[in-house]
């Protein structure tokens, strides 16, 4: 056998292959596909975590938006509520000013009605007395004669009996 030849090289090389293609398929293509087929499931298997992982992200995103909707929401009743009870506060606040002002014109008026007619009293009693001492000096300077002490007396009996007619 002449190996220099083209022909029995391609022999030798197709001999050579078959052997090589035994051999492998023997020995290494079933840890090949095995390796392979293991590294298609962990690829699969790794897509399904990704792809449930998605899915989950998605929940949990509606899940926080829900939340803060949800505490969107709490937040609007609570300012609402701070607002009524800030307005409350406000309008009894108002209504107590109003009530004190109200009391404290009433404390007013009671005073100065009181005044006034302290004041009344007083100037009662000085006109009264002043006209006592007018009176007082008419009646000397009129008693003091007696012929004015007869006409003033037939003065008043006169008025008297025209009071009674």
């Amino acid at each position: 056998m002449n190996i220099t030849h083209p022909e029995s090289l391609i022999f030798w090389s197709l001999i050579v292959f078959v052997i090589l293609f035994v051999l492998l398929r023997k020995y290494a293509w079933k840890p090949i596909l095995g390796a392979v087929k293991g590294r298609e499931e962990s690829i699969n298997s790794a897509l399904a975590s990704a792809e449930e992982a998605k899915k989950e992200m998605q929940n949990l995103k509606a899940d926080n938006e829900k939340l803060l909707k949800e505490a969107r929401a709490e937040r609007e009743v609570i300012l609402k509520e701070a607002r009524e009870v800030k307005e409350k506060m406000i309008a009894d606040a108002k209504e107590q000013a109003q009530v004190e002002a109200d009391k404290m014109i009433k404390q007013a008026q009671a005073a100065i009605e009181s005044e006034k007619q302290t004041a009344l009293a007083e100037l009662k009693d000085q006109v009264a007395s002043l006209s006592v001492e007018i009176a007082e000096k008419v009646v000397r300077t009129e008693l003091s004669d007696k012929d004015k002490q007869l006409t003033l007396v037939e003065n008043m009996l006169g008025e008297v009996t025209t009071l009674n007619n």
